[in-house]
């Protein structure tokens, strides 16, 4: 919530006012300041931004930032040094165990196209430790020989991401490396659907299943197999449909009772909704439809009820999802 927010902000605010008393804090009631709110484009609530040296031309957006510790993180790497300089085993150890989640970016050397989107990743990514190094031996103890990062949680590392050089997009490294905050299926409910639009993955699928039936351990299996394989590019949620709290996510799918076990995909720029043209949840059958979702291949889901026989023999006639675009237009 925006209350929430404030307060981490004002937390913040006093914390850095003693490390970094060069950064002012500043809040706004949009409400009553029409013009600045025009002016910056302002269209959700609540909006942090960056203002540099001054300037009050292309601020920078602070987004999906919510704790004071991860605000006080983005803007010491703005305005600092975004990652760690490791020289050495133990310093990359140190960095590995001292959080929850640790990134370690493995370079050949330090001056190159993928140590700076690697850079950049780490300003956009405060809720976790960011270090890189060009050590020889560093890299060959954990046995790099590319420029590689590596995601690091509680201690051990689970995903590897060769860099390509000058080819690696900016964003789609945040993105994978964002999806880690969250859990490889992340199942629907209150506290996490804050979380789920935090990561900037546009992709979402979902299950749609009763947690408590008898064949939702073998589905559930077969779904996070899937999650594996398409991390960073589309994000798998589980919705339990015995939850009476996720009504409204049901009603904005049109899924009814029958339908499940039921997979769809949203994409959240476009609002488009697809679903899966194959019945049973099976690792391929997922595959798949997450693929052919990601070629452009996958059809459109229109809800719709059927059309009504008769739809056609009055004067006025009877329009349904189905046959607006094909009568209308």
């Amino acid at each position: 919530s925006s209350q929430n927010l404030s307060e981490e902000f004002a937390k913040a605010a006093r914390q850095l006012k003693k490390e970094a008393p060069r950064i002012q804090f500043g809040k706004i009631d949009v409400t009553h300041q029409q013009d600045l709110r025009k002016e910056f484009n302002i269209r959700e609530f609540p909006t942090v931004k960056f203002f540099v040296d001054g300037s009050r031309e292309d601020p920078i957006d602070c987004k999906g930032v919510r704790q004071a510790s991860a605000f006080i993180t983005w803007v010491k790497r703005r305005t600092g040094p975004s990652t760690v300089l490791i020289n050495s085993t133990d310093q990359a150890e140190a960095i590995i165990h001292a959080d929850n989640l640790a990134v370690i970016g493995f370079f050949k050397e330090l001056h190159n196209d993928s140590m700076e989107v690697f850079c950049e990743t780490a300003r956009d990514v405060p809720e976790m430790s960011f270090g890189m190094t060009a050590s020889e031996d560093v890299c060959a103890n954990y046995s790099i020989q590319k420029n590689t990062v590596v995601v690091f949680k509680k201690g051990k590392p689970v995903h590897n991401e060769v860099l390509e050089d000058g080819r690696q997009n900016k964003l789609d490294l945040t993105r994978l490396i964002k999806t880690f905050t969250l859990d490889l299926v992340t199942e629907y409910n209150l506290e996490t659907s804050v979380k789920i639009f935090d990561v900037p993955v546009e992709n979402h699928i979902l299950l749609f299943t009763p947690t408590n039936s008898e064949t939702f351990n073998a589905i559930y299996d077969n779904y996070k197999s899937a999650a594996a394989e398409f991390r960073g590019k589309i994000m798998f949620i589980l919705v339990d449909t015995n939850e009476t709290r996720n009504g409204r996510v049901f009603e904005y799918f049109r899924i009814r009772e029958v339908d499940v076990p039921a997979v769809r995909i949203l994409n959240l720029t476009s609002d488009a909704k697809y679903k899966m043209p194959a019945d049973e949840v099976t690792v391929e059958n997922l595959k798949e439809f997450c693929q052919s979702y990601l070629n452009g291949r996958a059809k459109l889901h229109l809800s719709s009820e059927e059309i009504p026989e008769d739809w056609d023999k009055m004067p006025v006639k009877v329009l349904v999802g189905k046959n607006f675009n094909r009568i209308v237009f």
